[in-house]
Order: structure tokens, then sequence, then C-alpha cells
């Protein structure tokens, strides 16, 4: 059987806007997501803990949460937590639609034309188990086209229900199916290993590699060199011989990959989804090897990755038709719909890898004022701060000329206090500062004294972002100090712009004689007394 499951190259989920708002340590429990919604404006996640939340606009109660409610923060879907999700699918109602790790099927959201398979078209606003006929089944994967949806068994068996007037359901009639109903006729006694969904096409793999499409058909998506609506599946006879192991369906075209790593493409073109290099209606065939295909039926995107990694993609790229396949840098397929898609939605549940992989930058500041493998110490105020040698060597020109020259494990520093020190030391290791603005003024100081160009700028940063009426003359007395001429005009001009408050506080009556007078000739000039 062929399970398409995403990269494992450390997907990044915040890579889709949707999720933009929640914060790091949120981000780094997903393990599965998906997102959707005309506006990709819609979306589920899955937590380490199995604990399962949906945020969104709510369209339809598709979110699940029992309420029409859009909710911009996270929500928890109690009735799916523990669940252990397998499949997920999404219609354009929308309409989702989930197999569990038990073989369960659940659905909820729009419910039109009894897609959610319960035998009525009442909207579904939390997720109800799909039941009839499937009780005694056990769902490995579901698909979704607009208003329809598809089942397969671990036994390789098909269910449909939902939008039937094309056909896509495979009952033989163009009426709605209300509830599961077995796709049989040519599907009668064969085993599928994989489905997929176009907006109103079915389309099936089996086990010995045939490929089978069933539905709307005008633009020659179901590969049958005709353009004829068919009501039950029909196999694809152009590619007999030849062995498909996976099948994709974009909103009106099709790729499937054979068990060599060649693609297939046909259906519509107009967006050159098809990856033939023009936009007529023809049929493609890809030599380089592949692993993956990928499409949406909300969209006209195709993707594929090669056995090397490479992803290429093509069609409706972000408003632009590529006609032909494009190399991009990315590393997963999921990454082609999040950044090119319109609209950016995941083209399947996505499954995050799960290993507490993490990046240079993330392992170097977990190590920072860690003892445990440390080789140099600083201590300061009576305090220890655990470093390395290496790292200060490489980042810092004053630690490189100063630890050549000694062997020693401890350096015991004066000047400068205990929390500047160990900013300044986080700062190599991390690349940020974080002090509130009064402090920075040492962190100045330090950085001043040690030539830090780069640390001078961030400190200057922050001051100016921290200003207050009540601060605004002690920054200013250490902008002059430390000879920070951009940060000295930037306070003066606060200062001035502010005089009245400024001279009322403390720092101002205590200010140095010196510094007093030349603030107010330059004030003077600057015009500030002019009545």
């Amino acid at each position: 059987r062929y399970i398409v499951l995403s990269s494992s190259v450390m997907l990044e989920v915040g890579k889709w806007p949707v999720f933009a708002l929640l914060p790091p340590e949120d981000l780094r429990l997903i393990r599965q997501a998906c997102v959707f919604g005309s506006a990709a404006n819609e979306a589920f996640y899955v937590t380490v803990n199995d604990e399962v939340f949906a945020l969104g606009t709510n369209c339809s109660g598709c979110l699940g949460l029992g309420d029409l409610q859009s909710t911009i923060a996270p929500r928890r879907i109690d009735v799916l937590c523990g669940k252990k999700i397998v499949s997920l699918s999404y219609g354009t109602g929308p309409h989702v639609v989930i197999a569990t790790a038990d073989g369960e099927v659940y659905a909820w959201g729009h419910n039109g034309y009894s897609q959610l398979g319960n035998g009525t078209t009442n909207h579904g606003l939390t997720p109800a188990l799909v039941s009839t006929n499937l009780l005694s089944k056990r769902v490995t994967e579901v698909a979704c086209g607009s208003h329809h949806t598809i089942a397969l068994t671990d036994d390789g068996e098909v269910f449909a229900w939902g939008y039937n007037n094309s056909g896509q359901v495979g009952s033989g009639s163009t009426a709605n199916q209300p509830t599961p109903r077995r796709v049989s006729s040519c599907l009668q006694n064969k085993v599928v290993v994989n489905i997929a969904c176009g907006q109103l096409c079915s389309m099936a793999v089996l086990d010995n590699g045939e490929i089978y499409g069933w539905g709307y058909n005008c633009n020659g998506q179901l590969g049958l060199g005709n353009n004829g609506n068919q009501h039950t599946p029909c196999r694809i006879a152009a590619l007999q011989g030849v062995n498909i192991v996976q099948v994709a369906c974009g909103y009106a075209h099709t790729l499937a990959l054979t068990d060599e790593g060649h693609v297939y493409a046909w259906g519509a073109n107009s967006y050159g989804q098809l990856g033939t290099g023009n936009k007529s209606n023809q049929a493609l065939f890809l030599t380089c090897r592949m692993v993956e295909v990928a499409a949406c039926h909300t969209s006209h995107t195709s993707a594929a990755k090669t056995r090397s990694g490479q992803v290429l993609m093509w069609g409706h790229c972000r408003g632009q038709a590529v006609s032909s396949p494009h190399l991009t840098h990315f590393n997963s397929t999921d990454d082609v719909f999040a950044c090119f898609a319109t609209p950016a939605v995941t083209w399947h549940l996505l499954f995050v890898d799960g290993d507490d992989h993490m990046t240079v930058a993330q392992s170097l500041k977990k190590e920072f004022d860690s003892p445990e493998i440390s080789d140099l110490k600083f201590l300061v105020d009576g305090k220890f701060i655990h470093v390395h040698k290496a790292l200060l060597k490489i980042r810092c020109e004053h630690f490189r000329a100063l630890l050549n020259e000694m062997d020693d494990e401890a350096i015991e520093i004066h000047q400068f206090s205990y929390l500047v020190y160990r900013a300044f030391l986080e700062y190599l290791y991390t690349d940020t500062i974080n002090l509130p603005p009064e402090d920075a003024i040492g962190l100045l100081d330090l950085a001043t004294f040690y030539r830090e160009t780069r640390l001078k700028r961030l400190c200057q940063e922050t001051i100016k972002r921290g200003i207050s009426e009540e601060n605004a003359i002690t920054l200013l007395s250490a902008a002059v100090k430390y000879e920070a001429r951009d940060l000295e005009d930037f306070c003066f001009k606060f200062c001035v712009n502010h005089l009245t408050a400024v001279t009322q506080t403390q720092a101002f009556t205590e200010m140095d004689h010196e510094l007093l007078k030349n603030f107010i000739s330059k004030a003077s000039r600057y015009g500030a007394f002019k009545n």
C-alpha cells in the first residue's frame, strides 16, 4: 500500500499565515496540521499530546467547535482529542472528514448535498461518527471533492457519498447519495490502495497498478480519451501496462506516479498545470525519477518531489501560469502549496517531523550558560557564566586575542555588572539582546569597549524603542558618554519634543552641568524656547 506522508525535513507549519499568531512554543508542539478554506483562513492542528485545535473563520461550522463563531485564537475540539487522526480531507463548502487510527470516520461542516454522510442536509457543527455501512469497516484514507466524499477501507473497498451531479459518487446515477455507499461496478472484487478527488471527480489506484476514474470529465481529467462524464468507475486504458502507485487531483487535472518514479498528467491545462510547456489539454510524461506527486482540488497547482529530494512545481503559481516543471529550493511539496498555491491550502494532512531536531542556532542558544560541556566560565559579581572557548573565538575578536594568549578555565570580570556581561555573552550565542533600555546603556558601554559595532547598534535600537519622558535625559547622557552620535541626536530630539515633561524629571535636575549647558545651547539653536 502506498501511503503519502509529508517530507520529514522539519516542515515549518509557520509558513502558513493562519498560524502566524501562534507563539513558537505552541508551533513546536504541532505534529499534524491542515490548512483549508476559500482563503486558506481555516486550520486544524494536532499536538504531540494528541490534542486537536481549530482556528479561523469557521464557515458553515467547519471548525467543529459547536458554533459558527470565528476564532483567531486556537480552540480545542474535545471530541477529537486522543482519536489519533490518520487521514483528513475537506471540501469547498467546506466540509471536513477524518479517519482515525481505529478506522472510524468523523465528518462535520457544510452538508447541503449530504456530504457528511448522515442522511440529512443539515450542517454539522461538531464532528459526528459516519456509521451507515461503515461500522464494521476500518477506514484508512478519506478524500473530498467540492461536495462529495470517498473513503478507502483496509480491505481495499471504496465508499462514497454526497453530491453526485456528474456521477462522482460512482453509483451509476446522478442522484445525490445521502449515506456511504460502496463503489462497486468495475471495482467489485478489486483491491484499491490509494484514492483522490478533484472538484467533481474521483480516482482510485488498485494494488495491481491499474487506475480508475469516475465523475466529471469535461476537461478530460478522467484520462479516458474523451470528455464524457462517467457515472461508474472506468479504467484508464491508456496506462495499460504501467504500474501506478499514487494519484493526486487538482481542480480539473490529474497527476499519477508510477512505481518507476515517472509522472503522468492529464486534464485541464489552462494554467500549464500539466507541465507540458504549453496550455493545450494533452498528457505529460516526466522521465526524471519522482517519489511523490501533489495537487489539490481547490487549485490548479502541481508539484512533485524527486528521489534526490528536489521539489518541482508548475501550473498556477501565485498568479503566474508556469507551463513547465520549475525546480525550487523547497524541501517539501507542502512548501509549494504554502507559498505558491491559490488559495494556499494544504494538499493533504501534514505530518510534522516529531523528533527533537534543532537548528544550529537553537542548539547554540540551548548550550549557553550550561555547565555540562562548557570549557570556560566567567566570574562576575560572585556568579559564574558558563561558555565555550571555540565559540567565543569565532564570534569576537577580543576573545580570539585573549584566549589565544591564555588557557585559564575561569576569568574574573570587574568592570561590568553580571547582568550586562551575561547579556553580552548571550548575544554571542544568539545574535540578539533582551534588556530594558536602562540596562542596555551598560551593554552599550561594553560594546564600545570591545569594539563590537553590531552590538552597539542593537543597543542603540533597544534604547530608542524604550525611551520615555522619565528616562530620556539618562539615555541622552549615555549616548554622549559613549559617542553614539545617532542615538544622541535621537534622544535630544525626543527631549526637545517633550521639553516641559522632561525638564520636570529628577534626571533633569541632576543633569551634569556641562551636559546641561550644551543641551540648553543646542535646544536654543533648535528653536525650543521660542514663543
